[in-house]
């Protein structure tokens, strides 16, 4: 994954055409190389090597060219739009990376990194094009950051782009030895008429839920302070699997059975329910005029944020906005689209209920109420 795809791994190295030189004799017998100081160069060449197939398994439309240049290309023109905007994200996993390093599991992480950035791409109807990532280590074991990136590759197929740029960097003497941390970037693309603003978010319209698969990749500071202070190890049973089983699914990708709502129903305004929680992240596509009432009656909450409520002793605001509890995307429309809706996202796989409604704000009120009714 050298060129567009993957720089060499580096201290600050950023080369990746092999060439003889011919260089004046040293009279020092002991000379210090690169890899002394910590950064090999032939470590980051297997890492490209290895990860080539997941790379071009990727590629989608507009994807230009191969690997081997300073940067990735992509070709809008091929992709039809007339008045093209350009939307773009950035985001981590957070330390749900302290998890799945402690667990030696490392397969799935980054369909986190993928989603977090393409879900939010995705809130303002933007189909995600392509994909970049970087990941840094102390010292690289190339066969973890083939199974990370490969993860990448995976998350970035079910998201329908292209991985077409990324970085590795070891930073020797700088970061935790054995550890890494990862960073994603994408960058989407939608009509202009057709972007997604909540500005016609009204009174009476319906939110409809999208189950998550889990806590996704937010509150893990929160998690890993709980699982400490109440004796819990990973591999410790939860029901029929164990802690790391359920804290470590994979973020759901909500990309294309959301992209097919678009396309048949009109959508006011979407959410992604990442850190601030259902009471922190709708009102971000809400006008300032209504306020939406979340009825808490309408899904069953998943047990581990049961276990996570219980064993912390958290309130409802705090659990509300810390975690998903369940709903991991919000997507606002106008009663009478609503049953269409719902349809649609069943029929596409999706879990999909009405969550709640949309109404007038009285003044001071908060813009998220939770109710039951």
């Amino acid at each position: 994954r050298d060129g567009p795809v993957r720089a060499a791994v580096r201290g600050r190295h950023c080369g990746r055409t092999r060439a003889s030189i011919l260089l004046p004799s040293m009279s020092n017998k002991n000379p210090i190389r690169y890899a002394d100081a910590g950064v090999s160069i032939d470590r980051g060449n297997e890492l490209v090597q290895r990860i080539k197939p997941s790379v071009k398994a990727t590629d989608r439309p507009g994807v230009m060219g191969g690997i081997g240049g300073f940067g990735g290309l992509f070709d809008l023109a091929a992709l039809g739009y007339r008045e093209p905007v350009l939307v773009s994200g950035t985001d981590g996993v957070g330390t749900k990376l302290k998890l799945a390093q402690q667990a030696d599991r490392h397969d799935d992480i980054g369909i986190d990194l993928v989603a977090m950035c393409v879900n939010d791409l995705l809130v303002q109807g933007a189909e995600p094009l392509f994909f970049l990532d970087y990941y840094v280590c102390e010292r690289l074991d190339v066969a973890i950051a083939e199974r990370v990136i490969a993860g990448i590759a995976r998350g970035c197929a079910i998201a329908g782009c292209a991985l077409i740029g990324g970085e590795t960097a070891e930073h020797p003497g700088a970061f935790v030895p054995g550890e890494y941390d990862l960073a994603g970037f994408s960058v989407g693309i939608v009509e202009k008429s057709r972007l997604v603003t909540g500005a016609d978010v009204a009174t009476g319209d319906v939110l409809i839920g999208l189950a998550s698969s889990g806590p996704h990749s937010n509150g893990y500071s929160l998690i890993r302070k709980l699982l400490e202070s109440s004796g819990t190890a990973l591999t410790d049973r939860f029901g029929d699997a164990t802690f790391a089983d359920v804290l470590l699914q994979p973020t759901t990708i909500y990309v294309k059975p959301v992209l097919d709502l678009l396309a048949r129903v009109n959508v006011k305004g979407m959410s992604h329910i990442t850190g601030g929680g259902l009471l922190e992240n709708i009102p971000r596509v809400l006008p300032e005029t209504v306020t939406a009432e979340v009825n808490t009656g309408s899904w069953e909450m998943p047990p581990v944020f049961h276990w996570l409520r219980d064993t912390g002793g958290l309130d409802a605001v705090e659990l509300y906005r810390t975690f998903n509890c369940g709903v991991g995307y919000v997507v606002i429309v106008a009663a009478a689209d609503a049953q269409a809706a719902l349809a649609d996202l069943n029929a596409c796989g999706q879990t999909a209920w009405r969550l709640g409604q949309v109404r007038e704000r009285s003044a001071d009120e908060a813009q998220v109420l939770l109710t039951e009714y």
